[in-house]
Parts: structure tokens; sequence; C-alpha cells
């Protein structure tokens, strides 16, 4: 219906894909700000792209691929501007309706913890990892999504969690969970 015109049902597509498409955009951006920002953007794209959709994929694909693609060109743009790290704005915390404000004030301090670390990957490896672990893809949908072979995307995986577990070790060793011994 949404690629017949229908309104909608694009806000039903919008509605259901909205969460995963803003977690995708904040865990690559760093900011619920830009992150917002950026998933208004992929979703107007989305709508000027119906006509491009392919059927034989999963729609979920399709949008997240969408969502990784307008990410990526947001980071490299970014790259061209240089800011003094004291003009950069603090870490906006997630916002949240949780009931008991002082959980989720370290919710939110250990989400902006692992975000911080998580810019220290480079796109081409936090990408995977955010599809993997926050949006729970598989291998072979990571590979549709990204267009890379299935082998690269274990290979990026494999070093974007070694990256990230040598600097977790440095910057937050309290957020390595301790392995119980036999």
């Amino acid at each position: 219906a949404t690629l017949q015109g229908d309104r909608e049902a694009f806000a039903s597509l919008v509605d259901a894909y909205k969460r995963p498409v803003y977690n995708l955009c904040y865990r690559m951006l760093g900011t619920s700000m830009e992150a917002e920002d950026a998933s208004q953007e992929v979703f107007v794209k989305i709508h000027r792209r119906l006509h491009t959709y392919d059927a034989n994929r999963k729609l979920s694909s399709w949008v997240l691929s969408i969502a990784s693609h307008h990410c990526i060109d947001r980071l490299r743009r970014r790259r061209l501007k240089t800011v003094d790290i004291e003009e950069m704005p603090p870490w906006a915390p997630l916002v949240s309706s949780a009931p008991q404000p002082e959980q989720q004030l370290l919710v939110d301090e250990r989400e902006a913890r692992i975000q911080g670390m998580l810019d220290h990957l480079e796109p081409g490896y936090r990408l995977p990892l955010v599809l993997h672990y926050w949006s729970g893809l598989s291998y072979e949908e990571i590979s549709e999504t990204t267009g890379l072979t299935v082998s690269a995307i274990k290979s990026r995986l494999h070093r974007a969690r070694r990256k990230l577990a040598a600097v977790m070790a440095e910057e937050a060793p309290d957020l390595i969970p301790e392995t119980q011994s036999s």
C-alpha cells in the first residue's frame, strides 16, 4: 500500500521502524539531537526511494541500509569540520520515562560511557557492531545492509570487539563483566 502512495501505510512503516532507525543513528552519530535529525532525514529518503525497494529483500534490511549509509555520509561530512574539544557540546543522556531517576541516571551514564568508547571505532567497524549487537541483525542481514561479504563482516566484528575490549580495559574496566571461573 505504501508503494501505491497510501500515506497511512507509510505512517505505519515509520512507526514500525522509527525506534531501530533512531537507535542505529544514535549509536553511529553519538548524540540524541543529531540522531533525531538523521532519523527524520532517513524517512524522507525512504519515502523518496520507495520505488527502488526490491520486494525480494527484507524491508528491515533495506530501511537500515538507507539509515546506515546516511549516517556514514554524515560522519564523512563531519570529518571535514575541525572543532576544538572545548567547543564541543556536552553529551546528552537519552531521555527516558523510567520511574526511578537514580537508576536511569546510572543507565544514562553507562550508555554515555559506552558511546564514548564506540566513538573510538572507525565507522566501518562501528556499523557492523551496532547492527549486530544493538539492532540484532545476523551476519547475512548485515552483509545485505552494508554490501560487504559475510567473511568481511565477521572479520570487522572480531576486530571491533578487540578494539572495544582494549578501550574498555583502559577507560572503563568497571564495565567489563567478571567471568566466572570453575
